[in-house]
């Protein structure tokens, strides 16, 4: 799961919720070692429900237990001060942590340049004889891939594999009858040096699924 998956599938709130099924969880646990962004989310997310615990069962506490009770209570019971106030307070907290340390370093990111190891790969192409790219530890990098022209299919799906054979992610390339190489780039991940595969395989508008072909590569990380 790359951290593009991991925003689009809340897979933070879900995984705190328990909400994420048993292949979901593996994989987001596995992101949060690589992905520093998510993990800090975890963490501040995880701290403001901890604190909204502790706020709310000290309002609960015997000194409020002679304040006089309403007579109708509904779901906006906890808006009142004696609730509100704590709570806003963490959450407020948690959005001031994010807006001054989490998106800062997320757009300076985004907005500084950088040059990415990169490497041409042919998918149908297959053997130990494949490029060899060179990256630092947790850094990006770029394939090029060329996948042989055929008319037959609506878009292809490419899975990049690692080299115990684990799938890392999936991609969905639209077919195009002028195009037969794409740029994709690897976000940047704690990967281990070795020979990685990438399969392709196309879908086409009636939805029947065919294999293209395959390559590999193989990743050198240096520290």
């Amino acid at each position: 799961m790359d951290h593009s998956n991991a925003v689009r599938l809340k897979a933070t709130e879900r995984y705190l919720l328990n909400e994420l099924d048993p292949d979901q969880l593996d994989q987001f646990e596995e992101h949060l070692f690589d992905c520093p962004d998510c993990a800090v989310d975890v963490r501040a997310a995880a701290m403001f429900l901890e604190q909204s615990k502790t706020v709310l069962s000290e309002v609960r506490g015997p000194e409020l237990v002679k304040l006089p009770a309403p007579a109708r209570k509904g779901w906006l019971d906890w808006l009142r001060p004696a609730f509100a106030a704590p709570v806003m307070a963490v959450l407020l907290a948690v959005v001031g942590y994010q807006n001054l340390v989490t998106y800062p370093r997320l757009h300076q990111a985004l907005n500084t340049p950088h040059v990415l190891q990169w490497a041409a790969v042919n998918v149908g192409t297959w053997g130990a004889n494949g490029p060899v790219i060179p990256v630092s530890p947790g850094k990006g990098f770029l394939l090029f891939v060329r996948i042989p022209p055929d008319g037959g299919f609506a878009h292809y799906t490419a899975d990049l594999y690692n080299p115990s054979g684990r799938l890392e992610w999936s991609l969905t390339i639209p077919a195009t009858s002028t195009e037969d190489q794409w740029p994709v780039q690897v976000p940047g991940a704690n990967r281990a040096s070795g020979i990685y595969t990438l399969a392709v395989h196309g879908t086409s508008a009636a939805g029947e699924t065919r294999d293209v072909g395959r390559t590999s590569f193989e990743l050198q990380v240096h520290n």
